[in-house]
């Protein structure tokens, strides 16, 4: 139930930043080209919002079954060993993104003395996303070696169970 909940904010907010993208790129066409004006801050907001929307849906809306894999080995090993190498795989994934979070921020927290062009938002705040999909990268990917030994799920039968018909 919480789970739902929160997807369904998770797509909200995606939907309501690919919204605000699109009422800026309609104000921007309409001001080039009906009132020979264009504004400035319209391609810097649309630049931000678009960053915050590639970030923010692969943190919390994109599953993981959705990417596109090269598992022809993957699937031809016996079960025990997919586990083994999807714990590897999720491990590797969230120790590599882990070990780069903080010196990241740390990078991140520095760009507060930097602010955009247009809008004079701090860079800090632009590129915080990328601190917060480093995050929910981690620790999807910790919950999903959890996943594989607890309930035996390994990424070929999370996929075929959703494609496959009862």
């Amino acid at each position: 139930m919480v789970r739902k909940y929160l997807q369904h904010v998770a797509d909200g907010v995606a939907a309501a930043i690919l919204a605000a993208m699109f009422l800026t790129f309609v104000i921007q066409v309409f001001s080039r080209y009906v009132m020979s004006n264009p504004m400035g801050w319209t391609l810097e907001l649309c630049l931000t919002l678009w960053l915050w929307l590639v970030f923010w849906g692969n943190a919390f809306v994109v599953r993981d079954r959705d990417h596109v894999t090269f598992d022809i080995v993957y699937l031809m090993s016996p079960r025990k060993l997919r586990q083994v190498l999807a714990t590897v795989s999720a491990l590797a994934i969230a120790t590599g993104l882990a070990v780069s979070i903080l010196p990241t921020w740390d990078y991140i927290d520095f760009m507060k003395i930097k602010k955009s062009a247009t809008l004079h938002i701090p860079m800090r705040t632009v590129f915080s996303i990328y601190a917060l999909f480093l995050g929910a990268i981690v620790l999807r990917n910790l919950w999903r070696v959890v996943q594989i030994w607890r309930d035996g799920k390994t990424f070929d039968a999370d996929r075929i169970s959703e494609t496959s018909e009862p």
